[in-house]
């Protein structure tokens, strides 16, 4: 069985979400409400209309309720226009409770129902007296959404250590995961203040040519390798993934940079005590 789906979107590089078109003629740009475990959500359409099989559903299929009408937009202005309101009397209520947490931002459902907060702290807040002062403050659902550093990074945005505005505020919609390794792989420095971003977190950036690297990796003679050039024998002491070359050393003690192309590999590796190997007679 066939379904009609459409990419709704609730915010500026946020998560995509699938929904039914539930019979209605979509367009991207839209704006339409839908139900979300949250309430009701003003959404805008950001895909044309995909025919999906069942196995191809992960989760439950919810149906779009309506294309957003004239009320519906104007509440959904009311409420962002209502954020910083809200955001300033949460802030004196942090302080009065003197909890150890950072505001992020707030959102209203569309209808009201709920105020949701988010916020970074960096261990578990005892958030209960807090909740009871916006709830008698607002009059609504309070819900307050602990947010892991990159989240906030994402919110607050700023500039990393490239010079440019963070990936995460002007394109990046998930976090994929980022480890060590990949730093490794790229020769970076492991030095923590040199590949972290704005978040205290490893930078995205390390894993967008990860897969190159693997592949480098694969193609490239090992350090401390001994390979066949041109110009005779020697021990592989650099290497540049991005320009496919290696620096190689000769028992002469002369460097010189060899494309790969031109570096036949030995299949012998060296101990630590590399130079009485490429100091042997040949």
């Amino acid at each position: 069985m066939q379904h009609q789906v459409v990419a709704i979107q609730f915010n500026y590089l946020g998560k995509k979400y699938y929904f039914s078109t539930n019979d209605l003629d979509l367009k991207i740009g839209d704006s339409v409400v839908v139900e979300t475990i949250r309430g009701f959500e003003l959404g805008e359409v950001v895909s044309d209309i995909m025919n999906i099989s069942n196995e191809e559903i992960v989760s439950p299929l919810k149906p779009i309720l309506r294309l957003a009408n004239f009320e519906d937009l104007k509440t959904h202005k009311e409420n962002i226009d209502k954020e910083p309101y809200v955001m300033k009397k949460t802030s004196e209520f942090v302080r009065q409770n003197q909890l150890d947490m950072k505001l992020l931002n707030c959102e209203y459902t569309l209808d009201r129902s709920k105020l949701i907060i988010y916020f970074t702290a960096e261990g578990r807040v005892d958030f209960r007296e807090l909740v009871k002062d916006l709830a008698n403050e607002f009059h609504v659902r309070i819900e307050l959404r602990q947010v892991g550093a990159r989240d906030g990074a994402k919110v607050i945005g700023g500039v990393g250590p490239c010079g440019r505005q963070t990936c995460c505020t002007t394109f990046l919609r998930e976090f994929e995961p980022v480890s060590i390794k990949m730093a490794k792989n790229q020769n970076l420095s492991l030095n923590p203040s040199n590949i972290s971003g704005i978040c205290g977190k490893l930078l995205c950036c390390i894993r967008y040519e990860d897969e190159n690297y693997r592949d480098f990796k694969k193609q490239m003679p090992n350090i401390n390798s001994m390979v066949w050039t041109l110009d005779g024998r020697g021990k592989v002491v650099d290497i540049n993934y991005s320009m496919q070359s290696a620096t190689i050393q000769f028992k002469d003690g002369t460097n010189k940079d060899y494309d790969i192309n031109e570096i036949a590999d030995t299949k012998e590796e060296l101990s630590d005590d590399a130079s009485v190997l490429l100091n042997r007679e040949d």
